[in-house]
């Protein structure tokens, strides 16, 4: 039984954690000094701790955790030690005394670790993943946030095989040893929390480089990846030299260690790890080369190597109290390097990706039974916390709160925060009260945010008064019941409104109005005609808006708001309105709005406005946006209201469509600029317009495009508008894409997720083909996601079909990777999370696949927390 279990009419159920329950850790750990000595069929920890009493601490009892380790010798002060009691995966010392060193060696098996936490081998590399609860896999030790130390590291290991031995901070030593071995030593010097101890030992290319901070020093740069690899990492380079400069500019915050590595690792659960100097990333976060990588791919590692170092300051020189307290890092590190990418690219296109994906994913989770606050209050296991609503919705919060304060007093809020709690452990409410006192302002009712679970519904309606010129809107908050929560509190919402008038010219410019009880109501002076109100300008509260807009409202919003996110969202709304006509009734009249899009393609044509943001304007709501919609989800109808009206769009526009593609097919040299980015974007959604109806004309278009091709964004979407067909240019272009990229295995992903993604009547026997491809691995995330997560949450109509095919595809898989990794299979429940939402017919079978993983058997506390939740909500 593990540590985590309790026992009770019984069943063996895993216990749930309490933030009520959080009490400082009886010890402090000031110093630890690890040793690790690493062989082919085992490796050697030798930890050295220097403990003393907590003045904080209630308890003389010193627990530390461990897992999956073999103890060789305890000592306390050099004197062999055996007054302990292990048991539950637990060492219990009793008594412990005021001060003392405790030298604990012991024996663990990273090259047996599927689990791919605290110390495991991944092709041959040794690395590291202890966030949240990895570092007892390597040592007992007091596994907790709290829990802050100095390390100093040495590592020793055969030379010919690992001639590069890595740890955080600065390397003070390296040497030979006998038997063709060597070591390196580091030492960190500034107090982290185990949870952050990294740790590399492989035979790795380095790309060098070096910044110069803004007080004169150089940092080396180092980034690590297999050879045949360095040819793509340039572009990760160059974001960390970005990410740098951005942040001492924006935030005041200096890099102050000599040396800052990052390792790339084809096994990783985690898109990428922020250690100490040492981040380990997964090598489709590094790896970006215009034959290899798409578009996406560029922004995606730009984004994340931005995230992992801005981490250097929030998360790691400041990090969590406890688990409880995620978001403080996540949320906020989310904000920088959202921010940081508006800065380098589209500051409205980067502001629409990020609402598009906090509404298709976030918004989910908040209508499901798992829905938490962005501060939960409970959990079983910590890993199934690290969810949109920490991340994206917690990054919202933060948003919300420079959006009240205005930037300059935020930033003069986040100085204040860096010097209270540099070297601390601390929690969101501090991180709030640095807010208010920076500020003066109560942010007692914003706090609620971060309590409050579910998304809130926001009701806005307007009266014009003629006669006094004045204008009337009027907002009403309310928010649903989620598990456990009920009759909650209003909000402290900012709502940034601009008013136009009839012919779309902006008289009133953006306002931020405070919205602090259930109803209110804001009038606006000196408006001469009724105005069209822009509301939720950039998209101020992550909530669902419902107006009293017409549609002849937002088409005037579409055509001339200067705000570039509700420009984008008044098309978005019409298109939802559409939609849900046309799922209402097949013959309803829908060319006003085909007509309206008729109007943006010859935009297009006269070369007007962000290429990038018509891209996104010419794309209708995905059905998981639609879906958060509709009262009873039916994926099939979704996609057939949705595919009716993108064949209309064809048909109408089909000359216009063309001339808009041909005008955007000549790019010279590939850049990775945002102006060829975006005429990249627009181009491919228009041949995704083009190949809509699948015949044999778009099939030859989609192998042409292919065929021209000198990059991955475009060679992709020719297969993303394959991927549906039944014409021989499919099977030609997805057998050449294989053997032209076989060798690359993050393309070879590609090829997986975009078959998976095909909504055709062959998909399942596509599928069983996949599943035994001799490239398919259960054991590599990055292949489980390319091909199960692809399937169940981008292809809803084929994951829901009706047979019940696709919920036993998912089911049985979360089954066999319960005892391979049991985080990864935890993931893959995500899809089931709101069966009740769905059709009875489909509930029906939902529940039975998750009843049918609850009662497999030895569930591993991940997936037993996600299925028993989904289930019960």
């Amino acid at each position: 039984m593990s540590p985590d279990t309790e026992v009770g009419s019984n069943i063996i159920k895993p216990k749930t954690i309490y933030l009520k329950d959080y009490a400082p850790a009886p010890y402090k750990a000031s110093h630890i000094n690890l040793v690790f000595e690493l062989f082919e069929d085992k490796t050697i920890v030798r930890s050295e701790v220097l403990y003393i009493k907590n003045p904080d601490g209630n308890s003389s009892t010193l627990i530390l955790n461990g897992q999956d380790q073999t103890i060789l010798s305890v000592e306390i002060d050099g004197v062999a030690f055996t007054g302990y009691m292990l048991a539950d995966n637990q060492i219990t010392i009793n008594e412990a005394g005021e001060k003392f060193t405790l030298t604990i060696t012991s024996e663990i098996h990273p090259e047996t670790n599927t689990a791919l936490e605290g110390l495991y081998k991944s092709q041959g590399t040794y690395c590291t993943q202890c966030e949240a609860e990895g570092f007892r896999r390597i040592t007992y030790f007091q596994d907790r946030p709290d829990v802050l130390s100095i390390f100093s590291v040495r590592i020793e290991a055969d030379k010919s095989k690992y001639p590069v031995l890595l740890s955080n901070g600065n390397l003070v030593e390296s040497g030979e040893l006998a038997n063709g071995r060597h070591f390196t030593a580091w030492n960190d010097p500034f107090p982290k929390p185990c949870y952050l101890f990294a740790l590399v030992a492989g035979d790795l290319v380095r790309i060098e480089d070096t910044f110069k901070t803004m007080s004169g020093r150089n940092v080396d740069l180092h980034i690590y990846v297999r050879s045949g690899d360095e040819g793509q990492c340039d572009h990760a380079m160059q974001s960390l030299k970005k990410s740098m400069q951005w942040d001492e500019e924006k935030y005041g915050r200096e890099y102050e260690l000599d040396l800052f590595n990052i390792v790339a690792v084809s096994d990783f659960n985690m898109g990428a790890m922020e250690n100490t100097s040492l981040n380990i990333f997964n090598t489709k976060l590094v790896l970006a080369h215009q034959e290899t990588a798409t578009d996406t791919d560029f922004m995606s590692v730009e984004g994340v190597i931005a995230h992992e170092y801005f981490h250097n300051w929030t998360g790691n020189r400041v990090t969590c109290r406890d688990w409880f307290q995620l978001s403080l890092k996540e949320g906020l590190t989310v904000f920088r390097d959202h921010e940081f990418s508006a800065d380098m690219n589209s500051r409205s296109v980067q502001r629409i990706d990020d609402v598009d994906h906090l509404r298709r994913f976030q918004f989910s989770e908040d209508a499901s039974p798992l829905a938490h606050a962005v501060q939960p209050d409970n959990f079983i296991e910590i890993s199934n916390f690290y969810t949109m609503t920490v991340y994206e919705k917690g990054s919202e919060l933060i948003r919300m709160q420079q959006t009240l304060l205005g930037e300059d007093t935020y930033r003069k809020a986040t100085d204040l925060y860096f010097d209270r709690y540099d070297g601390h452990a601390v929690t969101c409410d501090d991180f709030v009260q640095c807010m208010a006192d920076a500020s003066g302002r109560d942010m007692s009712q914003f706090f609620l945010w971060y309590k409050q679970a579910g998304t809130p519904s926001l009701i806005a309606s307007s009266q014009y008064d003629e006669e006094q010129k004045q204008f009337t809107l009027t907002l009403k908050q309310s928010q649903a019941d989620t598990p456990g929560q009920t009759n909650k509190k209003p909000l402290l919402i900012p709502v940034a409104v601009g008013l136009l008038n009839e012919q779309g010219i902006e008289t009133h410019p953006t306002q931020v109005l405070e919205m602090t009880e259930r109803e209110q109501s804001f009038t606006f002076d000196n408006v001469k005609t009724r105005p069209v109100p822009s509301i939720l300008r950039g998209f101020s509260a992550p909530v669902k808006l419902t107006t009293d807009l017409s549609d002849d409202n937002l088409r005037l919003l579409q055509l001339s708001d200067t705000d570039g996110f509700n420009k984008w969202e008044a098309g978005q709304t019409i298109a939802l309105r559409t939609i849900e006509r046309v799922m209402a009734d097949s013959e309803v009249d829908i060319s006003q709005f085909i007509d309206d899009i008729g109007i943006m393609i010859q935009q297009g044509l006269n070369n007007k406005g962000d290429k990038a943001l018509l891209a996104r304007a010419l794309s209708l709501p995905a059905i998981a946006v639609i879906a958060q919609t509709q009262d009873v989800i039916d994926p099939a109808a979704i996609d057939s209201a949705r595919t009716h009206i993108l064949k209309a769009i064809k048909r109408t526009h089909k000359d216009a469509l063309l001339r808009l593609y041909k005008d955007n097919l000549s790019m010279g040299e590939f850049s990775i600029s945002p102006e060829a980015m975006g005429r990249r974007s627009l181009k491919n959604t228009v041949l995704e317009l083009l190949t809509v109806t699948n015949g044999s004309g778009c099939a030859a278009l989609a192998k042409a495009h292919y065929d021209h091709a000198d990059n991955m964004t475009d060679r992709v979407a020719a297969l993303a508008c394959l991927s549906d067909s039944t014409q021989p240019e499919r099977e030609e272009v997805f057998t050449d894409f294989y053997h032209r990229f076989k060798d690359y295995q993050l393309v070879v992903d590609k090829w997986f997720s975009l078959q998976a993604i095909a909504n055709r009547d062959e998909i399942f026997d596509d599928f069983a083909k996949l599943r035994n491809h001799a490239e398919f691995n259960i054991k590599n995330p990055n292949r489980v996601r390319s091909l199960y997560s692809a399937f169940a949450i981008n292809n809803p109509v084929k994951f829901h079909d009706p047979s019940g095919q696709g919920y036993a595809i998912l089911r049985d898989a979360i089954i066999e990777l319960n005892a391979i990794n049991p985080q990864i299979a935890a993931r893959q429940v995500t899809p089931f999370r709101e069966w009740k939402r769905y059709t009875p017919e489909l509930q029906a079978k939902m529940k039975d696949a998750l009843q049918a993983i609850m009662d497999s058997g030895n569930l591993s506390s991940d997936v037993f927390e996600v299925v028993s939740k989904s289930l019960n909500g």
